[in-house]
Parts: structure tokens; sequence; C-alpha cells
């Protein structure tokens, strides 16, 4: 299983984890609400995830003008 990590504004690849010792307790996924895991993690049919997190970049433009945040896609 590979974990991929993008930007959910930019879509910009932050890194991937794979290996088969991956577990989602160990990445912490069991915290999250099935509301947040929804919103957050995407499975493929191959058994890989993707999570969506943001970028520093877009995290200091969004923290700069927090009014970005009633765009659709305000950092495409």
């Amino acid at each position: 299983m590979a974990v991929n990590y993008v930007c959910r504004h930019c879509r910009t690849p932050i890194g991937t984890i794979d290996g088969s010792g991956i577990t989602e307790q160990r990445l912490g996924f069991h915290f999250l609400t099935p509301e947040e895991r929804s919103d957050i993690i995407a499975y493929d049919l191959n058994g890989n995830v993707t999570v969506k997190v943001v970028c520093d970049y877009c995290r200091e433009a969004l923290d700069a003008n927090p009014e970005l945040l009633l765009v659709a896609n305000p950092l495409q």
C-alpha cells in the first residue's frame, strides 16, 4: 500500500510513504471522524491511499488572505 500526500488546493504532490508495515493506526487515521475521513482520504482500486493536506505555500497564502477560503478553488 502506498500513501500519497497531495495538497488539497494546488494538488502539488507533497510526499509518498510506501511499505508493507504501514497501517491506518500508525498514520493516525483512526483519530479522524467518519466525515473527516471521507473529506481527507481517498482509496483507489489498487489499495493505494491519497491523503489531501495543505502545503506550506497554500497555508501561508490562506493565512494571509482568509477570504480565499470562500472561493471553491482558491489556489489553482
